[in-house]
């Protein structure tokens, strides 16, 4: 280890001006096997080696930049090596040398002007398998939950513990009331609701903001101009505290590479160099702690909300609101194992995991006290276990499972895509709501849910399901809202439409004959309008939507009965007869799917090597749920895919295969029929009223 750190430390300072680095070596190798030798620390060793190599490269290159500029060759001291937000309310663990130690104390006690940096961000990417998942730092998190939280109307809060996001705010505190911080962060602060809290904050707390937002997030179809080659947009944050009261935030923005290539994007700053030459919009923040307010419809606040997270937190009867109750998706952390399209794979893999999982309760539970730290304690195989926080917690309590058929379940996955639920307390990090909205197989033949893209960048999409949706149903959080409600033994039927959404809807149109099924459906059918989703395209990225009273709710209503029950009964609906299956010549007769390719004008799917379907019509792309067309999601589902944590072990359990024995025919079946599902579904759109 210490060879190959040597090679690539010497590889670097090889191509450096500064005549002498020997004595950098040596300091090097001195650090380097003080910590070798402390045995408590041996464990950590090849992290350290890892993290060690860019310290050593930074303090290279600001000796290299002085030398550059003043031809004298001087020792950098002032560099720490040291875990930034474990320092919120700790004194530095004297795990490198001595003098490193004092410097972090030595910074601690000083007072900071200036932070800059590129701050991770990977909110999504814990591994507790690997016991490399992102760290937790609870006094740092606790003033997070206690302010961007607190003041967030956000359901879904996660994101707001993503390193970039405690980088905010440990910056914004440790420079005092005077200071800069500058950072090279995700973009997603600017604009996405999940961060309304933090905006407010940031907006209270900086005399000036200057964002940068290059855009480049693949996900939102961006991925030619994203300047560091990840899903995900990336911004330059430039955030100014004077000393002065924040009386009116001075927000500044520029987002003129957001649509461009990455050619352009570097073009853009290579020409503009520093926050003069940048031609800034001031923006001003709404009354929701909204920044990109360019496209939103001042009167999509005065229609009458879907729900809210006042009304569902509040006890009692919900008022000015239509569904007291709605949920995120159910969250797995798992998915690989306890969802699958094959019963018997699910059973398999159930098995394999609670074998293991009530094994490591049993042996942690007989640990004497204290008990061990559960990271360092448990089986972190990933053939036998996925790991989570939430897994471990319930360990430490001590908490048991076992496989039983009724917990077997079916769920609506992706758009049009069923699978094969466990729906266990245990292995599931989060079933959201769904044991009281779809607490047995009875509820699924009269209980249905409308799944709502959660205000994210993407387009919109709603779908309406009698089964238990996943969280990332379009891809993103969704959030679904029920017709009824139960106890978590079925009984207890409730209709989740409020007694006032009634009254308001009874009392605008004069009709004492709407019920709360006609208003269920009436909102499924304005959903699919056209001209509402173009209007409020922006509004519905911030916020859930918001329902108007159109000028004929039968119309509505009507449609959106129709549309629910043709996407609910999807796979019973005629299949598209104009199709054309074509076999290639020699080929045996086969059905078994791998992974299908669309042809360039996406009229044609490349099945397998056996088989072309052709004659896809066009229009069958118009309807979309998200920024797929529901065909789209169907090839991109049913392939045959590996676990990519245990794809390189043997095993079927690593494999997640479409295909179905006892119906070899279902794919090219189901492809024919969400056809007639997409053009119906456009047919039924089009011939709502243009104006509502």
């Amino acid at each position: 280890m210490f060879t190959q750190l040597f090679s690539s430390l010497l590889k670097v300072l090889t191509g450096l001006n500064c005549p002498n680095y020997s004595n950098f070596i040596v300091r090097i190798m001195q650090d380097i096997r003080k910590i070798a030798l402390e045995e408590k620390y041996k464990h950590e060793l090849h992290c350290n080696e890892v993290l060690l190599l860019p310290y050593y490269i930074a303090n290279l290159n600001i000796q290299q930049e002085f030398w550059h500029h003043t031809g004298t060759n001087l020792l950098f001291e002032g560099l720490a090596f040291a875990d930034t937000f474990e320092l919120y309310d700790k004194a530095q663990m004297d795990l490198f040398t001595e003098e490193n130690t004092k410097r972090v104390e030595q910074q601690k006690e000083k007072d900071m002007f200036v932070v800059i940096g590129n701050p991770p961000y990977n909110a999504g990417q814990d591994d507790e398998n690997e016991n490399n998942k992102n760290r937790e730092y609870p006094p740092l998190d606790k003033q997070i939950k206690d302010t961007y939280s607190k003041d967030s109307k956000a359901q879904y809060s996660k994101y707001l513990y993503d390193h970039y996001v405690r980088a905010f705010f440990w910056a914004s505190e440790r420079i005092g009331d005077t200071g800069l911080v500058a950072f090279v962060t995700n973009n997603s602060f600017i604009f996405k609701r999940t961060f309304d809290g933090m905006r407010k904050h940031l907006a209270e707390g900086f005399n000036a903001l200057y964002l940068l937002n290059l855009g480049g997030g693949m996900r939102e179809g961006q991925d030619d101009s994203n300047v560091f080659e990840i899903t995900i947009g990336v911004s330059v944050a430039m955030l100014v505290k004077t000393g002065e009261p924040v009386d009116s935030p001075c927000i500044f923005y520029n987002n003129e590479t957001e649509l461009q290539s990455k050619v352009q994007t570097f073009d853009f700053l290579n020409r503009h160099q520093n926050v003069g030459n940048v031609s800034w919009e001031q923006i001003q923040p709404d009354d929701k702690n909204r920044w990109i307010t360019k496209g939103l419809q001042e009167d999509f606040d005065d229609f009458v909300p879907m729900g809210t997270k006042e009304a569902k937190d509040k006890e009692g009867i919900a008022e000015s609101v239509i569904f007291k109750d709605f949920s995120l998706g159910v969250s797995t952390n798992r998915d690989y194992w306890v969802y699958s399209f094959n019963q018997d794979t699910l059973r398999n893999n159930v098995n394999r995991m609670i074998e293991t999982y009530n094994a490591e309760v049993d042996r942690y539970m007989r640990q004497a006290p204290p008990k061990p730290e559960v990271d360092d304690f448990v089986l972190s195989d990933a053939t036998k276990i996925k790991w989570s926080r939430d897994l471990k917690n319930k360990l430490k309590r001590g908490a048991n499972t076992e496989y039983e058929n009724h917990k077997v379940r079916e769920s609506l996955y992706r758009p049009f895509t069923k699978k094969v639920l466990f729906l266990d307390r245990i292995l599931i990090d989060s079933p959201g709501h769904f044991p009281s909205i779809f607490p047995n197989s009875k509820a699924e033949s009269e209980n249905r849910v409308m799944c709502v893209e959660a205000y994210g960048r993407k387009e919109f999409a709603v779908l309406m399901s009698t089964l238990i949706p996943n969280i990332n149903l379009y891809g993103d959080p969704q959030q679904s809202f029920p017709f009824y409600t139960y106890n978590e033994d079925g009984t207890n039927r409730t209709e989740n439409t409020t007694d006032w959404a009634l009254t308001e809807f009874q009392d605008w149109y004069k009709d004492d004959c709407i019920t709360k099924w006609n208003i269920f459906n009436y909102i499924y059918g304005l959903l699919h309008h056209k001209g509402y989703r173009d209007k409020y395209r922006e509004n519905l990225k911030h916020s859930l939507p918001r329902i108007p009273f159109t000028q004929d709710f039968w119309v509505f209503a009507n449609a959106g009965k129709s549309l629910a029950d043709l996407h609910v009964n999807y796979e019973s609906v005629p299949g598209y007869e104009g199709l054309e299956l074509k076999d290639k010549p020699n080929r045996q007769l086969n059905w078994h799917v791998k992974k299908m390719k669309w042809s360039q004008d996406k009229t044609q799917i490349e099945y397998n090597d056996f088989l072309t379907i052709e004659g896809i019509p066009a229009e069958v792309h118009d309807y979309k749920l998200g920024t797929r067309s529901a065909l789209e999601w169907i090839v991109n589902q049913y392939e045959i895919k590996v676990d990519k944590d245990r794809g390189n072990r043997k095993g079927s359990y690593s494999v997640r295969d479409p295909n179905r024995e006892g119906e070899p025919k279902y794919i090219v079946d189901l492809i024919a029929r969400v056809i007639t599902v997409s053009l119906e579904t456009v047919k039924i759109v089009d011939s709502l009223p243009e104006k509502y």
